[in-house]
């Protein structure tokens, strides 16, 4: 294991803020180093960690040392850092919202480091700012792994972009909005329809399995409530082998982005989004759709509370059918 091993930590937003060290199975940062990542002065930082120690929340002894640091003018310099354990108590009383942020991503890299010994995300050669060869070669073969997975489409998308977006985190809303325009650009492609708007469209009571063509339990099983909200169950056939199809084509450009050593941001996967389904001479959806996402949950919940006593009237379970198996034998028997 490499020893004072830094750390690129990037915000929710994806800004660099800072580089953490990475030692002794925990992570470092200077008071010049805490400033940055909670957006306050070094006078501001001193004086917390002047009252922690004073209130003994933290032994000092336990969570400072002393390391050599490389400064802007490249001579390296004895310098006062501090484990994660002070730099949280720092974040909560000037910043809960950064400290938790700063928390889930130091947590996240101290867990890869345990179960790999190196970080996939984040981690770079200072030098220009290029990401280890060592991270493309895992890179490449967690692509390789999805690829050949036994695990539907729509899935291995978004294992896809998990495992490239060198900016995702799964905890914030720019993840969210990421994963919601890439599923509609991709529902729209194939079907010509949103998400809500295929569910919208699609969900009626008055359809066999409501309009659905695969849930939870399908072919045979109930259909509950929560599959009629999505989307990907409306799909038909031939949208599912196209579906399929464009999985296979993301999955080629990401394996070979990675050969080329081209690193991946969300907002890159959004743009090349948009050129791979141009390049099938796709519609591409350059807008949130017609209906939203709560007007096509409401549509299809309350065409699933009728569904449900027609379906009730007319599902026969295994249990029912080991009953009437026996009712007849004992009929037979008699």
């Amino acid at each position: 294991m490499e020893k004072n091993k830094l750390i690129i930590y990037k915000n929710s937003d994806g800004n660099i803020i800072v580089d953490a060290i990475y030692k002794d199975e925990t992570l470092w940062l200077s008071q010049k180093g805490m400033s940055k990542v909670f957006n306050v002065g070094v006078p501001a930082i001193s004086k917390h960690l002047k009252n922690i120690f004073a209130e003994n929340e933290l032994d000092k002894n336990s969570v400072v040392s002393k390391m050599e640091i490389t400064a802007p003018d490249e001579k390296n310099y004895n310098t006062e850092v501090y484990s994660l354990d002070a730099i949280i108590a720092v974040g909560y009383r000037i910043n809960s919202k950064k400290a938790t942020e700063f928390r889930i991503w130091a947590t996240k890299v101290l867990k890869e480091y345990m179960i790999k010994g190196f970080v996939l995300n984040d981690e770079r050669f200072i030098n220009g700012n290029k990401y280890d060869a060592k991270y493309f070669d895992e890179l490449l073969e967690r692509i390789k792994t999805i690829r050949v997975s036994e695990r539907m489409a729509y899935q291995k998308i978004t294992d896809l972009f998990i495992a490239t977006a060198t900016d995702y985190n799964p905890k914030s809303e720019e993840a969210y909005t990421f994963f919601k325009i890439v599923q509609n650009k991709l529902h729209y492609a194939i079907s010509g329809h949103t998400a809500a708007e295929l569910i919208y469209s699609r969900a009626n009571s008055d359809k066999e399995h409501m309009g659905l063509t695969n849930w939870k339990n399908s072919p045979d099983g109930l259909i509950y409530k929560y599959d009629v909200v999505i989307a990907k169950n409306y799909l038909n056939e031939e949208e599912m082998n196209n579906l399929k199809d464009l999985t296979n084509m993301f999955l080629v450009f990401a394996e070979d982005e990675a050969k080329q050593r081209h690193v991946m941001t969300m907002k890159d996967w959004i743009n090349a989004t948009d050129d791979l389904l141009k390049f099938r001479r796709k519609e591409v959806l350059n807008n949130s759709g017609s209906i939203s996402h709560k007007e096509a949950v409401e549509k299809a919940e309350k065409e699933y509370e009728k569904f449900r006593v027609i379906q009730d009237q007319k599902y026969i379970s295994s249990m029912d059918e080991f009953y009437n198996k026996y009712l007849n034998e004992s009929k037979g028997d008699k």
